[in-house]
């Protein structure tokens, strides 16, 4: 894995614990907003901590709501980089990439059903997808997250928080876990490394 190059699209977000993550398996990578750099990559990585339009307006600053959708190289989205994949969200009605079909909704919250959803919760695995290679149904990933896609023609693995959402989407090139992987102990470590060998 020594020879991946891979891009962390800056987000305006501490990714402090994603680049340790990747370090762990012994690869480098450069949080960077400069489209040179991103399509040079590798691998690109669009982490997610904060709110979507927020988000989605230093994308579209920096030009990156257009090259994005463009790249051929693997492309991770991690939470709200995962639902900035989707067409739109409910957070703040704002549209987002467009790569996917589906729109993030906001979860009901209900007696023992808090909003946001944080903590460790089960994975089910629907479906073949070298993202989730490795991956057993009922293993643990942990989420912060108070919006969810719900499941669809992309979804590979679901979560159960009052009704299934997507944990897990992969179409072509493009993957995303709602869950952190750089969180979710040898869970998250087993998809990242999976990430890294796609390519």
């Amino acid at each position: 894995m020594s020879a991946r190059e891979v891009a962390i699209v800056a987000s305006g977000a501490n990714l402090a614990s994603l680049q340790f993550a990747l370090e762990r398996l012994h690869v480098g990578s450069r949080v960077t907003a400069d489209a040179a750099a991103i399509r040079a990559a590798t691998h690109v990585i669009l982490p997610g901590v904060g709110a979507a339009a927020d988000t989605m307006a230093q994308l579209k600053r920096a030009g990156l709501d257009r090259l994005v959708p463009e790249l051929r190289q693997p492309v991770l989205g991690i939470c709200l980089g995962m639902q900035l994949l989707f067409e739109a969200s409910d957070e703040g009605d704002t549209p987002c990439l467009g790569i996917l079909a589906g729109r993030a909704t906001r979860f009901e919250g209900a007696p023992g059903q808090p909003v946001p959803h944080m903590g460790w919760n089960t994975l089910a695995v629907l479906c073949d997808s070298p993202l989730m290679a490795g991956i057993d149904a009922g293993e643990h990933a942990y989420f912060v997250h108070s919006y969810a896609l719900p499941v669809g023609g992309a979804t590979v693995a679901t979560t159960r928080y009052g009704a299934p959402f997507s944990a897990c989407v992969a179409w072509r090139n493009f993957f995303g876990t709602q869950f952190h992987p750089e969180r979710s102990a040898q869970v998250g470590a087993r998809v990242l490394r999976n990430f890294l060998a796609i390519g």
